[in-house]
């Protein structure tokens, strides 16, 4: 045990050497002449301006854009179409020690639908307000990390800046869909095998406050359906046992578990990604008939769909052994199914998250770079939803959700989504300091394991 007591502590001081030469470098972090921040701003506009929103997102143009982003910066690219329409982008960096695990920084290119009749201006127009705001979809989810980690790399390039670690950076599609047919593909390839990914970045969310958020893993997403069954009845007649009575209890006894978890949120015990979530997302029941349904029966089926949020860190057993046992016991003829189950677990077998303290090399790294930088990291969470960043940690690839946007209100699939200027310009700041921390670090990186 001192031994490895005495490993840490000269990681860390290696570290700290490797910031504090960082820091003396007159070049790195250089502010943006008003040329370089209106260029900058041009192409992050230009890009939120491509139409990649599902269901039908123009993929091919997205990919052009990207490739020619990756020509001016002598970048080598490949499109890979693991599936016929979707083609995925990935770029590369060379290293000059190629032996080391690379660095890999992922962004997806789709995003969700938008109602243009809700916005003050055109979705896909990326107008700028006067304000100094950029109103697009994909201004916070996620075009936004994409563009900047180019812009941080032509930064990089302009000082002559050359990285250890090779860099890759992937634009993926799908993501909005569930990520199988972009980064799932991706993962599962032996293209993925040869890239010897080492680290990832992908996106986080907005803040509203000073510090910027980081993610070290993710609820997963049980998706689950519960049916009943009983006796039909005339509509008139009371008695125990009916379909609708039990799914009714099933669904009380669900929002009773909703709102225990919820008020551990509202107190402030916890954040939303550290409980388990429960969404009513349909019920279903009823003998249609051509103006609705017959009002005078009691069906013999009922059912309802629930949307089920698990992080990590959570029990899995004694959550499914509670949906047997509460919420679907078979002595009320009740029967479940999971419409889809993502494991909490990597396939190590360990709750699939990062480890995002002192003891990880890539979490000193990044706080320290994030610093150099002139910002702050807020304490690390789980993020409440789904990422692709999922894959990779599923795979005990370190992965780490950051987008640099704070002071800004968290517009991700809302209406008039927007980013500020100044903080996609400090955004790209950010990301030229952890790109540079991070392809510079040439230690070999042993992941720590998060214990159960």
């Amino acid at each position: 045990m001192a031994e490895r007591g005495n490993e840490n502590v000269s990681s860390v001081s290696h570290l700290l050497l490797l910031f504090l030469l960082s820091a003396a470098a007159a070049a790195e972090g250089a502010a943006f002449t008003a040329a370089e921040a209106d260029a900058a701003i041009s192409r992050f506009q230009e890009y939120l301006r491509i139409d990649t929103a599902h269901p039908s997102p123009d993929y091919a143009a997205a990919v052009a854009f990207l490739r020619s982003q990756a020509d001016s910066l002598s970048l080598q690219h490949e499109t890979l179409e693991f599936v016929a329409g979707k083609p995925l982008l990935v770029l590369k960096w060379p290293g000059r020690r190629p032996s080391l695990p690379s660095l890999l920084l992922n962004s997806h290119t789709d995003v969700v639908p938008a109602e243009p009749h809700k916005w003050v201006h055109p979705p896909f127009s990326a107008v700028l307000g006067p304000e100094g705001n950029i109103y697009a979809r994909g201004s916070q989810d996620m075009k936004c990390v994409g563009i900047q980690y180019l812009e941080a790399i032509r930064r990089l390039k302009a000082a002559r800046f050359v990285p250890d670690r090779t860099v890759y950076i992937s634009f993926v599609p799908d993501e909005e869909v569930g990520g199988t047919d972009g980064v799932g593909a991706l993962v599962a390839s032996d293209r993925f095998k040869q890239m010897r990914v080492g680290v990832v970045l992908d996106e986080g969310l907005a803040s509203p406050r000073p510090e910027y958020r980081v993610f070290y893993g993710e609820r997963c997403p049980w998706w689950l359906v519960i049916r009943a069954q009983g006796a039909p009845g005339h509509g008139a007649k009371l008695y125990d046992g009916s379909a609708m009575e039990n799914v009714m209890k099933s669904v009380e006894a669900v929002r009773r578990f909703r709102a225990a978890q919820f008020d551990l949120v509202k107190t402030g015990t916890k954040v939303e990604g550290e409980v388990v979530s429960v969404n009513l997302v349909y019920l279903k029941a009823g003998t249609p008939s051509p103006t609705g349904f017959v009002m005078n029966l009691q069906p013999s089926e009922a059912e309802v769909g629930l949307d089920i949020r698990v992080p990590p860190n959570t029990d899995p057993k004694a959550l499914e052994k509670r949906i047997a046992e509460e919420w679907a016991p078979s002595s009320r003829n009740m029967t479940y199914e999971f419409k889809h189950k993502v494991s909490v677990y990597d396939m190590f077998g360990k709750p699939a998250i990062t480890v995002a303290d002192r003891s990880n090399s890539w979490w000193i790294l990044l706080e320290e770079a994030v610093k150099e930088a002139n910002g702050k990291l807020s304490k690390p969470e789980i993020f409440p939803a789904s990422t692709d960043a999922r894959f990779f940690r599923e795979l005990g690839i370190p992965a780490f959700g950051f987008s640099p946007m704070a002071n800004t209100p968290i517009l991700l699939h809302d209406h008039n989504e927007f980013l500020n200027k100044e903080e996609y310009l400090k955004g790209v700041m950010m990301y030229e300091s952890i790109i540079k921390a991070f392809s510079s670090y040439e230690e070999e990186v042993e992941e720590p394991r998060a214990e159960l």
